[in-house]
């Protein structure tokens, strides 16, 4: 954000405690002192009304970035979301566009407890008009905000609180990536793991299980979960016949079913075994941190879904 902030006076960051307190995750942390308040602006605890105005602001020719603590509040401005955002350019004929960003922590892992802790973006990938990422990596999370602040549309940007504290070095010139693609993290022959955000840590430790147990696993992070590259899965699922999603959505009317509907639409008869799916447990996200653990996607889990794929 800093270096969009420097490239572009368009640009400003908007949400609650972004300012003074440095963000709830401290991802704002002394932009205030380098930007002012014109440009880093604290918001009442009001999410309809201040993704509202950063709708406004986009139409004016701004480059707004809205901040929202938790998916889970970003329901609070939903309607602002998919009633304006989404759909304002189709209901003008393409004369009015919103190009606004939106960033919010999506997952759980914390104990945060159920009301901050959920993976509801596969919610808003059902929308049409909006385009949703889900960065993984360094690279992808500094490179796919600066795509975003070129989209003529609104970009939503889920950002897993788990994957926070990663650190590591990026090249220098480092710039905006595309993010029309998945990307193939873990090349392999016998399974596809289709994965994404945060799930991507537990799936490649999985990957590397399931190779130690002679199993070659192929690793692919969608990246962009709206729209999406059902092409790069297609292919992979080809490769290697078999394939399981992992998904910290709840498996009802998920991403995951999504996936595999198309995978059965378009790969029936590549495949040797059911696509296999690990989501989140269908329960409010408990606070205990046992109870949490049991509820998500985890190593051992993908393992044995991947085994059950290749018998």
């Amino acid at each position: 954000m800093r270096d969009a902030l420097r490239r572009d006076d368009r640009v400003f960051l908007m949400g609650e405690d972004v300012g003074r307190y440095g963000g709830c995750f401290a991802v704002s942390l002394g932009l205030l002192e380098e930007f002012g308040p014109e440009r880093i602006r604290d918001t009442p605890l009001s999410e309809a009304a201040f993704v509202g105005a950063g709708i406004g602001a986009a139409i004016a020719g701004m480059r707004p970035i809205v901040e929202i603590m938790t998916v889970n509040f970003s329901l609070l401005a939903l309607d602002q979301i998919l009633n304006n955002a989404a759909t304002l350019r189709h209901m003008s004929g393409g004369q009015v566009g919103v190009p606004l960003v939106i960033r919010m922590t999506t997952g759980a892992g914390r104990q945060l407890a159920a009301q901050h802790s959920h993976s509801l973006e596969g919610w808003y990938a059902h929308i049409p008009g909006l385009k949703i990422l889900a960065p993984a990596t360094l690279e992808d999370a500094r490179g796919m905000l600066w795509t975003a602040l070129e989209d003529p549309d609104p970009v939503l940007i889920f950002e897993h609180g788990s994957l926070y504290n990663d650190r590591g070095t990026i090249a220098a010139d480092a710039g905006p990536v595309e993010i029309g693609h998945a990307a193939l993290r873990r090349p392999g022959s016998d399974v596809t793991l289709v994965c994404y955000g945060g799930t991507l840590p537990a799936t490649m430790a999985a990957a590397a299980t399931l190779a130690a147990q002679g199993v070659d696993a192929e690793v692919v992070d969608l990246r962009t979960l709206r729209p999406l590259d059902e092409e790069t899965i297609f292919a992979s699922v080809r490769r290697t016949h078999r394939c399981v999603v992992v998904d910290e959505g709840w498996r009802s009317g998920s991403l995951s079913a999504e996936i595999s509907a198309r995978l059965v639409e378009q790969c029936f008869f590549d495949l040797d075994a059911p696509v296999e799916r690990v989501c989140s447990a269908e329960v409010p996200m408990p606070y205990a941190r046992h109870l949490e653990e049991a509820a998500l996607p985890r190593e051992e889990t993908i393992v044995a879904a991947a085994r059950r794929t290749v018998g």
